[in-house]
């Protein structure tokens, strides 16, 4: 039998500590899937305010409290926790990051959960996050085969590790994974001088006269991945890319290439018959009681109570890059054509206000709710009659998926990885389980959707229709191979 491959996973969000995008399910997934293939995967993040160490059951582990972390020339205290991520299977330590001023004290991950608006200071909040993983690691005395770097928030840790610890850290490789290519983590210059990392980094840090963290990881990882090979060639496609990264990524026999790997969903975690969030449970043999779950979020949303009713939901950031702009201007035409919306986003943005004047102006038929819980994604998943997904740009996401395992049928715009496993209905063969479309823009979003509506006027064919999204395989057995392989050939440990 082929030796497990240790693993740290850093990333700044994870199920069920928190999420604020799919990111958090995604790494939820990841975390267990891995472990229950063989893996030693542990996984670190940081404990915002808002987390509950309570219902989280986050304890203090005794050699880690109080460790002094330098941040320009000031030192904080971090405190680092432990938890797990548990399902009937298996069980993932997890390490919590916690401090008072730089963590503890903020209502939010990158931004203020009421207002929207981020937090001045997330420079130094996530320097000091990547030194305690640093110090997690001394004092634990547990240098892991791989420590995995998902997001800019974690992209320092390569550039710490090779140049201030290489001695210590010298078995183990390093990947860095991009989440978000247009998220980058950039700051003023003079953030550099707060990392403390020495001068042969400033180089790679500065970039159009801004820090930029992503760069960082880049340049001193050991292999580069992202969520999707869709999204993977898109990156690699882009002037960005390849005007100021792809220099970053080495030269000859030694140069790396930015890989694309699939993900899938846990299907303990995402399963209508069974799921604790939602009070009428159903399957693909059984479908009545879905109707049911849209009659109770329709109920909590403020829509009008209809259970044979479109309901068309829109889950997750309300940003411009996930198509915020796109589905706003596609809205009357919605309405028109007898189909509600649900807006349900984690934090209000700067598109909030024309969402709420939308649900103002079609009371009963666009609901915007904010700050939703996990019992309210689940129902609005399980509820939903179609998944909005009008994104300019995104990696991967995961509701797409569950969406399909609800037999939700997802309206994507195929961008990225999010329509990877997704096929396009064709109606003359009867194929496919969802609606595609290519262009950001909001006659073609109104297209898609007045395809599902017209096929929903046909029950027989609407529900073949169902039953096929219901039986696509999603799971994230389907990524244990690649990450498999991918794991054993950086460290060059054979495979089971």
């Amino acid at each position: 039998m082929a030796k497990s491959v240790s693993v740290l996973l850093v990333t700044g969000e994870c199920y069920p500590f928190l999420k604020t995008s799919e990111l958090a399910d995604l790494c939820y997934a990841h975390a267990l899937g891995s472990r229950e293939i063989g893996h030693d995967l542990r996984v670190m993040m940081p404990k915002y305010g808002f987390i509950s160490e309570r219902k989280n059951r986050i304890h203090e582990i005794n050699r880690l409290r109080d460790m002094p972390i330098p941040v320009g020339k000031t030192e904080s205290l971090a405190t680092v926790k432990s938890s797990s991520i548990n399902n009937p299977r298996v069980k993932v330590q997890a390490y919590i990051t916690t401090n008072d001023n730089y963590l503890d004290a903020n209502k939010g991950v990158l931004v203020n959960n009421t207002t929207g608006k981020a937090f001045g200071d997330n420079d130094e909040r996530f320097i000091f996050f990547n030194r305690t993983v640093i110090e997690t690691c001394l004092l634990l005395g547990w240098f892991p085969d791989i420590i995995q770097c998902v997001g800019w928030q974690t992209a320092l840790l390569p550039a710490y590790i090779r140049t201030m610890w290489p001695n210590e850290f010298k078995k183990t490789k390093l990947i860095m994974t991009i989440d978000d290519f247009t998220e980058q983590g950039v700051f003023p210059v003079k953030s550099i001088a707060k990392t403390g990392l020495p001068s042969e980094v400033e180089d790679i840090l500065r970039h159009k006269n801004k820090m930029n963290f992503l760069r960082a990881g880049i340049a001193y990882a050991d292999a580069v991945t992202t969520l999707s090979p869709g999204y993977a060639a898109e990156i690699t496609s882009s002037k960005e890319w390849k005007e100021s990264f792809q220099p970053l990524m080495g030269k000859g026999a030694k140069s790396k290439k930015l890989v694309g790997i699939p993900h899938g969903i846990d299907y303990l975690q995402w399963d209508p018959k069974k799921d604790p969030f939602m009070r009428s449970k159903f399957d693909a043999n059984n479908l009545t009681p879905k109707m049911r779950v849209r009659e109770q979020i329709q109920r909590a949303s403020g829509l009008k109570v209809d259970g044979s009713a479109t309901l068309a939901s829109f889950i997750g950031p309300l940003t411009t890059n996930y198509g915020a702009d796109v589905l706003a201007k596609a809205i009357p035409d919605l309405v028109k054509m007898g189909v509600q919306v649900l807006v349900a986003v984690p934090v209000p943005t700067e598109h909030s206000k024309a969402f709420e004047a939308l649900a103002k102006k079609h009371t009963g038929m666009v609901a915007l709710k904010t700050g939703v819980d996990e019992e309210f994604v689940h129902n609005a998943l399980g509820g939903s009659t179609l998944l909005l997904k009008p994104s300019k740009t995104e990696s991967s996401g995961q509701f797409q998926r569950i969406a399909l395992r609800f037999g939700t049928i997802p309206v994507v715009r195929i961008t990225g990885g999010i329509a990877e496993q997704l096929t396009d209905y064709n109606e003359k063969a009867a194929t496919g389980n969802a609606f595609l479309f290519k262009k950001s823009d909001a006659k073609e979003l109104v297209k898609a959707i007045q395809r599902a509506v017209d096929l929903r006027s046909k029950p027989e064919a609407w529900e073949a229709l169902v039953q096929q999204a219901m039986e696509t395989d999603v799971r994230w057995s389907l990524s244990a191979k690649p990450y498999d392989e991918f794991y054993r050939a950086l460290v060059k440990e054979p495979k089971a």
